[in-house]
């Protein structure tokens, strides 16, 4: 039998829960059609680069020819906006191949046009002095030091473009060893990221000395600088 007390006790329980939110079923993941080929593993490189896991990149973000929004810019010119996540390399008037990008702190801290000074295959990661002043950890990896070796585990991955303003390393630097996890978004480290098998694409498609214009962003909140 209920007492009184016991009746009001179910009573207040009853109100609560009545109260909760009803916890939302676990959305399932969304269902991505099979990935180009060229997103396959790579071979003939100096270092293994494995195949992008299948239904882990939104079609959007793929590498693919689109209309040049810029078709005003010299055939090779860079067009990178931080903001939508995106890289454009001019084809020609009519057409540009556009690369889903992310975005580390340091892409979202230059904005401006500087030329594509050179690219390198499998690069050392150089560790700037003002960089080890933060992160002590590194200096093995310093400028003095050689950097660190290529390979796996370097954060440049497969490829890297380097550019200069007025003859200046502007410290920024497009390259690879993304993972299709974070393509699309803004990461904590490096600054336009992109997927190893895409950083070799835009390496073959390169030309020296082209414009690279990086468009103004806003800087994601949290992020720190790495390198």
């Amino acid at each position: 039998m209920l007492t009184r007390r016991c009746f009001a006790a179910f009573g207040a329980m009853a109100a609560l829960s009545a109260c909760a939110r009803p916890i939302a079923p676990e959305a399932a993941p969304p269902a991505y059609p099979p990935l180009p080929m060229f997103y396959g593993p790579i071979y003939g490189e100096p270092f293994p680069i494995p195949a992008i896991e299948e239904g882990s990149l939104a079609p959007e973000l793929w590498r693919q020819e689109v209309q040049n929004p810029w078709p005003n810019s010299p055939r090779g010119s860079i067009i990178i906006d931080p903001g939508a996540k995106l890289l454009h390399f001019v084809e020609g008037r009519e057409t540009a191949i556009r690369y889903g990008v992310s975005v580390g702190a340091q892409g979202f801290s230059w904005d401006g046009t500087a030329r594509l000074q050179f690219g390198r295959e499998w690069p050392r990661w150089k560790v700037p002095d003002d960089m080890i002043k933060r992160r002590p950890e590194l200096a093995p990896y310093s400028v003095a030091n050689g950097g660190m070796d290529a390979g796996p585990g370097n954060p440049l991955g497969a490829r890297a473009l380097y550019l200069f303003q007025n003859g200046k390393d502007t410290l920024y630097r497009i390259h690879g060893d993304a993972s299709a996890q974070e393509l699309g978004h803004a990461v904590s480290s490096g600054c336009i990221r992109m997927l190893n098998q895409d950083a070799i694409d835009l390496y073959d498609r390169h030309v020296h000395g082209a414009a690279v214009t990086v468009l103004p962003s806003v800087r994601s909140v949290g992020l720190s600088d790495v390198y």
